[in-house]
């Protein structure tokens, strides 16, 4: 074990300690008595759980005597859970990793290499979509995980609340942004704001303490900070990286007075009273969803990722109407184009598995076109192979469903990743206790710096 990794695990047990003497005895994981011939397998979004159902019931139909048991937690309980099991030993063989654990996953050796596995070794980056594949490699090069889907952002707008406050689909397409005034599109949150008594964001005598409804849900920061569903779009179209590579870098950005600025404009609508404050949105854990806020009536848009898709078309008010959702891109920023997050998750194989060959084997398969076109099918996300996605352009399609603003990104090349690095088991919370000040409004953008120079501190104790 490297002292890196002594230092990060030390660290990691406090952390869970309390939790694995719970879930210790749950002995639901592959540790010690699991049959050889099962595979425990984990994932966290309910909505895809049926969708991987099927795609386990065709990997025991084409491998007689394999079964796959899988379990689902929710996003806010899932890695903790996951921690406790590689404490406890009665984690799973396999498991849907998100690409902001990776750094710490492999700090923590908890993952298998799967080019040593018979059955994932001939992986190929091309058979996925590009930038994929080269999210699951480590520093040593290798792959640790297999693509299983992937997502952008955009927003979702209620086309009732923009009807009656006469913003046209038009206006929604084109709409730009800048740090000074925010562009056209403060304008619409402004115009789609309304208070308590009827008066609207862009009208005299305005109440931005009684607002009825918000031009704009508010969102937790995401991700552990690093704004997907929140400033991340806006940071990404102004020419700013987080790190000074990715993956891997060695130093963050976000003493940039460009991005400070960027970030105290976002905030600045709660302020303002065109988004929702952080005592709406919270946190991930006890923040009220955005797509919650829209369905109340408490807010038009919502910026979120393409994994919600089914949850915001099925969206009713109060009375159980079903509400009319429209899809608009991000809006074009101070470097003339557009930008989101790209983000893949993958599944991988912990080393704590007692059939590492048959865990491979299952991974190999859900990264097939045979799953890979169930998960297209299912409307749920978008997979990662080029035949599953056309397949989940049709579905949706079908459904009367223009997924354009999603995957414009990837046809015109405005993504961009999440920042894969060392020390992500530290680095995570120091982003979100840096953000929550700056959305609570006791900070500004300025302190930034502070957090910055804790992180690089961190990746430079390690480089």
């Amino acid at each position: 074990m490297s002292r890196t990794m002594n230092k990060t695990f030390s660290r990691f047990v406090t952390a869970v300690a309390a939790v694995s003497v719970v879930t210790s005895t749950a002995g639901c994981g592959s540790g010690g008595t699991a049959p050889s011939n099962v595979i425990n397998y984990w994932l966290w979004d309910n909505n895809q759980q049926p969708v991987y159902q099927k795609c386990a019931d065709a990997f025991e139909a084409a491998h007689p005597g394999r079964k796959v048991a899988i379990t689902q937690y929710g996003w806010s309980s899932y890695f903790t859970k996951l921690a406790s099991g590689f404490i406890a030993d009665t984690g799973p063989d396999v498991f849907t990793d998100h690409v902001s654990k990776l750094g710490q996953h492999l700090d923590l050796e908890v993952l298998q290499p799967l080019d040593e596995l018979a059955a994932t070794k001939g992986i190929k980056d091309e058979d996925y979509l590009p930038q994929l594949a080269a999210l699951w490699k480590g520093p040593d090069g290798r792959r640790y995980g297999v693509p299983k889907d992937w997502d952008t952002v955009a927003y979702f707008y209620n086309k009732d609340a923009t009807a009656a406050a006469g913003v046209t689909d038009a206006e929604l397409q084109s709409m730009t942004w800048n740090p000074d005034d925010g562009g056209t599109l403060e304008k619409v949150l402004a115009r789609l704001t309304v208070d308590e008594k009827g008066v609207r964001g862009d009208q005299p005598g305005f109440d931005k303490t009684r607002v009825k409804s918000y031009g704009l849900a508010g969102t937790d920061s995401g991700y552990g900070g690093f704004g997907q569903s929140q400033w991340s779009p806006y940071t990404g179209s102004i020419g700013w990286n987080f790190t000074d590579k990715n993956p891997w870098g060695a130093r963050f950005n976000f003493d940039d007075p460009k991005v400070q600025k960027t970030i105290d404009w976002y905030f600045g609508l709660a302020k303002k009273g065109f988004m929702a404050p952080f005592a709406v949105a919270g946190n991930n854990t006890s923040g009220i969803g955005a797509d919650k806020q829209m369905s109340a009536g408490n807010a038009a848009m919502a910026l979120a990722g393409s994994f919600m898709i089914s949850s915001y078309f099925k969206l009713v008010d109060p009375q159980g109407k079903p509400l009319p959702i429209g899809l608009a891109p991000t809006p074009v920023g101070p470097s003339g184009k557009r930008a989101s997050m790209f983000n893949g998750l993958a599944d991988v194989v912990s080393k704590q598995s007692k059939n590492p060959e048959l865990a491979g084997e299952w991974v190999a398969f859900l990264g097939s076109d045979a799953c890979q076109d169930i998960v297209g099918d299912s409307g749920a996300v978008f997979p990662a192979r080029p035949n599953g996605m056309t397949i989940a352009k049709q579905r949706q399609a079908a459904a009367g469903v223009d997924i354009t603003p999603f995957t414009m990104h990837v046809d015109d090349g405005t993504t961009f990743t999440i920042p894969v690095t060392t020390d992500a088991a530290d680095i995570v919370p120091l982003m979100q206790s840096a953000f929550d000040p700056i959305y609570l409004g006791s900070a500004s953008g300025s302190s930034l710096s502070t957090l910055n120079r804790q992180m690089n501190r961190l990746l430079e104790s390690n480089s």
